[in-house]
């Protein structure tokens, strides 16, 4: 609570400076201080300052997002930049920041070693003693690149968190062992498409969302910005072997059917 009213406090006192800085622009007739003059300027300066708070929040374990924080600082600059008439830049211009998205992927890649968050994927044993679950877990890097598939005959359907920077996702369930229990599978991945195809004889509650793309859950759609969409089956609750889905994507495609 502490922090946010000292955010909200700042973000007051910016915004006070930001209107004596324009005043005195105006006076020097560099802008023009009418609505249509001030507005790019307000928002612009609004996403430098949240894009800097997230972004430090991100650096001191804070919460935050040092992705998001960094982009809409770049994207804020440079709508101001743009508003001086120093550079060519406008808001129908946000596309052409595209590229930050390899490079991004890129620091990804080198990773924070210092946060030492490294992605696990959870095989369920199913051996229980004493209401524990004994599992395996195996270690590695939190994000990577490329195509996954789980395709193979009678391949055994276990707990599964994956994250991945770029690529796709290709899951046949109806081609998959799954045992008489709950399993959680949770993929997370920056760009790239999810295709998972589910039989018909088993539950599943589905919970996907797109930062900037598509959805397709068992007919339910949904494209465009910050989409999300959930599905869970009638039987779900009472059913013994089930599939509690989450899938997370920043940009691309989600498509689930049943065969």
């Amino acid at each position: 609570m502490k922090m946010n009213n000292r955010f909200i406090r700042s973000l007051i006192a910016f915004s006070i400076i930001i209107i004596g800085v324009l005043l005195v622009l105006e006076n020097l007739d560099v802008i023009n201080m009418d609505m249509n003059g001030i507005w790019p300027y307000i928002y612009s300066t609004l996403f430098i300052i949240f894009g800097l708070k997230w972004f430090v929040d991100d650096l001191r374990n804070d919460g935050g997002n040092w992705i998001f924080g960094s982009f809409l600082f770049v994207f804020g600059s440079l709508l101001v930049l743009g508003e001086l008439q120093i550079i060519n830049f406008n808001f129908n211009d946000v596309l052409k920041l595209w590229p930050l998205l390899i490079v991004y992927i890129g620091f990804s890649i080198i990773g924070k070693p210092q946060r030492k968050k490294n992605f696990k994927f959870e095989i369920d044993t199913g051996d229980k003693k004493d209401n524990k679950v004994n599992k395996q877990r195996k270690h590695g890097s939190r994000f990577s690149i490329g195509d996954h598939q789980f395709t193979d005959p009678n391949w055994k359907v276990e707990p599964m968190d994956l994250y991945n920077a770029a690529g796709d996702y290709y899951i046949d369930f109806s081609k998959g062992f799954i045992p008489e229990k709950e399993i959680p599978i949770t993929i997370n991945s920056w760009a790239g498409d999810i295709q998972i195809l589910m039989p018909e004889n088993v539950a599943c509650r589905i919970d996907a969302s797109v930062k900037a793309g598509e959805i397709n859950v068992m007919g339910q759609t949904s494209e465009g910005i910050n989409r999300k969409v959930h599905y869970q089956c009638e039987d779900y609750e009472e059913a013994t072997r089930k599939l509690t889905i989450t899938l997370k994507l920043k940009a691309g495609s989600v498509r689930v059917d049943k065969v």
